[in-house]
């Protein structure tokens, strides 16, 4: 039976039906008890345009619940992403504004599919080291008492690195301090613990390693140093400096505690020399030196401007026993303890007279410690220098002959180590490091004298024996 004209009209007022669209497709309700999309022709409730019409609303009714259900998802998800932006980071960071704006856009106006907001939103959230905001904020990666930072040391085959890690590992165990470098590993070095290739030129390697190693601490040991830097300029500026941008990009996203090790060679022949203070004029006159001053100044600027936990310390020149020298003007005080036991002779490329500050390793890797260790609070600067000792060649000869009285020492000078020698501090102001975190070393020349004698003698008699 037909219904009675007012009991059509009295559902004129009710909502379309799921499947018609009033703002693109105008409808109006039939005297059959169907609604019509306007251009179809008349139905009936017994004629075929009828079930046609009824057919296509069910169709349409699928539809619409299946985008419904595709869509709630991903507003949601969009909801989460905006949540947890704002709990991490704090909402009056750029990113976060943008991203509000974007959510709320996304979550009134998602089409049926909802994957457009959702590329937008996460586009907007996306960071990238390279382009980092005027106003971001890094911050290091905290941990409980109970946990132990997760480190990684570069150039972790030179003089220091081995030594560092050995310390580290003892320190936060094993497992928790990965050398990396670009050669091969001798035996030793690769059954104390991991071990891993890293380019610090190769950036997207490096992020990787740090992600998938989830690195807390980094020690940026990779370098050339003064003299091998001098006879090419052109692999020491991108191993010193874009070496060192791709590291500080990487700590900065990564919310790392990042050390990098300065020199005496960041100062220069207009700097005061005896003694350098922590502040005063910087002139170096080496590439070695020049990207080390880059280091220290790039390193503050993005402590200053994103937070970074960026420490430095100013070496001295470094003696050890463990490695071979590498290439520095302070080598000959290594190369000196070899050459008097193996030969009883020395030929030094220094003038008798040229002082230079000069640390045994032992304090020079404790130092590196306690100044990771020091809280952040009783830093009242960002790059120190340390001290233990001041000597020239003819002094260590002295005390050389103390224990081998025998050795034979001449000198043939080298025009350009001699010159860098010359424009370096000949003694370190050390006292904020004393004053601030504490710092104290424990070898002056006697000792590191006999500890050298003592180490070398002994792995001197293993050779032979074996």
């Amino acid at each position: 039976m037909r219904r009675k004209r007012g009991e059509s009209e009295g559902r004129a007022s009710e909502a379309p039906p799921m499947g018609v669209e009033p703002g693109s497709h105008p409808w109006k309700q039939m005297a059959a008890d169907t609604y019509k999309v306007e251009g179809e022709a008349d139905a009936t409730p017994n004629g075929d345009n009828t079930r046609a019409i009824t057919s296509a609303r069910r169709r349409s009714n699928a539809k619409q619940e299946t985008a419904s259900l595709i869509s709630l998802p991903f507003k949601t998800l969009i909801l989460l992403f905006f949540l947890t932006s704002i709990l991490i980071t704090g909402s009056n960071m750029p990113v976060i504004r943008n991203f509000t704006r974007v959510a709320k856009q996304a979550l009134l106006s998602t089409p049926g599919c909802g994957c457009q907001p959702l590329t937008v939103a996460v586009r907007t959230i996306s960071f990238s080291p390279r382009q980092v905001t005027s106003d971001a904020s890094f911050h290091s990666v905290s941990f409980s008492e109970t946990d132990h930072p997760k480190v990684l040391i570069t150039g972790g085959l030179g003089q220091l690195g081995v030594g560092l890690a050995k310390l580290l590992r003892k320190r936060f165990g094993k497992n928790n301090v990965i050398l990396s470098d670009i050669r091969k590993p001798p035996n030793n070095v690769f059954h104390s613990g991991p071990f891993i290739y890293s380019d610090i030129l190769d950036y997207k390697n490096l992020r990787e390693i740090v992600v998938n190693n989830r690195i807390t601490w980094l020690v940026h040991y990779s370098a050339l140093l003064s003299a091998v830097g001098e006879a090419n300029v052109a692999l020491a500026r991108s191993v010193n400096i874009t070496g060192l941008h791709n590291i500080l990009d990487i700590a900065a996203e990564h919310g790392l505690r990042l050390f990098v090790p300065s020199t005496i060679g960041a100062f220069g022949p207009s700097s005061p020399r005896n003694p350098t203070p922590d502040l005063c004029v910087q002139r170096p006159r080496t590439i070695y030196g020049v990207s080390k001053v880059h280091a220290e100044l790039m390193g503050e600027y993005y402590h200053h401007r994103y937070g970074l936990d960026f420490r430095c310390l100013r070496y001295p020149g470094i003696i050890s026993a463990d490695s071979m020298p590498g290439g520095g003007t302070t080598d000959y005080a290594v190369q000196i303890f070899h050459d008097a036991i193996k030969t009883g002779k020395f030929e030094c490329n220094l003038r008798p007279d040229s002082r230079l500050p000069m640390m045994y390793i032992d304090d020079c890797l404790r130092a590196t410690l306690e100044v990771l260790e020091a809280p952040a609070d009783t830093l009242s600067m960002r790059t120190y220098n340390i001290n233990a000792m001041s000597f020239t060649p003819e002094e260590l000869a002295q005390e050389l002959r103390k224990q081998m009285p025998e050795l034979e020492v001449t000198y043939n000078i080298d025009p350009v180590r001699q010159a860098i020698a010359d424009s370096w501090p000949m003694d370190f102001d050390d006292s904020n490091a004393r004053k601030d975190w504490g710092w104290k070393h424990d070898y002056d020349l006697p000792e590191l004298v006999q500890t050298m004698l003592n180490y070398l003698g002994v792995e001197t008699c293993m050779a032979h024996a074996n």
